[in-house]
């Protein structure tokens, strides 16, 4: 085998079979809700598992999940919104009694590394309040080009016709 091609297969394996990776883990109160965000970058289409969990007492509690069942406790009050590269859980009325360990736990169909896992401690007093400019950045897109289309407009002369 040539080994150009050789090197272009392996990359190629490996790239696929490391399909993706948690950059970043927070957590903020909006009102008296709590939202986790766990981005994620995807090198691929596959489709994406997830798991949010929580440890506390030195026990695991499954919040919600595409990969096991959710516990009781928590499927009235849980549910996750997926944006681009986001899984987001959205925790209703949380108190004192939901502080712990929450884990966000992600894998993309045919990922063979096994599952990416990240943590983050939840603790109210310490939460910051979720920023509304937050919610505009998760979709930064349209954004950065008004942003960077307005110089143009600026210089542009429009003349009526």
């Amino acid at each position: 085998m040539n080994p150009t091609v050789g090197i272009a297969v392996i990359l190629t394996v490996l790239q696929a079979a490391h399909c993706q990776m948690i950059k970043d883990l927070s957590a903020c109160l909006l009102g008296q809700n709590l939202r986790v965000d766990c981005r994620y970058e995807n090198k691929t289409d596959n489709p994406l598992t997830y798991e949010f969990s929580i440890t506390k007492d030195n026990r695991k509690h499954v919040i919600h999940s595409t990969i096991s069942v959710s516990e009781n406790i928590y499927r009235s009050r849980a549910n996750v919104t997926m944006h681009k590269n986001l899984v987001c859980l959205h925790l209703q009325s949380f108190t004192t009694s939901d502080e712990g360990i929450y884990m966000c736990e992600l894998k993309a169909t045919n990922d063979y590394t096994g599952n990416q896992m990240k943590n983050i401690t939840v603790i109210k007093d310490k939460l910051e309040k979720c920023a509304g400019f937050s919610l505009l950045i998760q979709n930064t897109s349209w954004l950065l080009l008004l942003l960077l289309s307005l110089p143009l407009l600026q210089a542009v002369d429009f003349v009526s016709l």
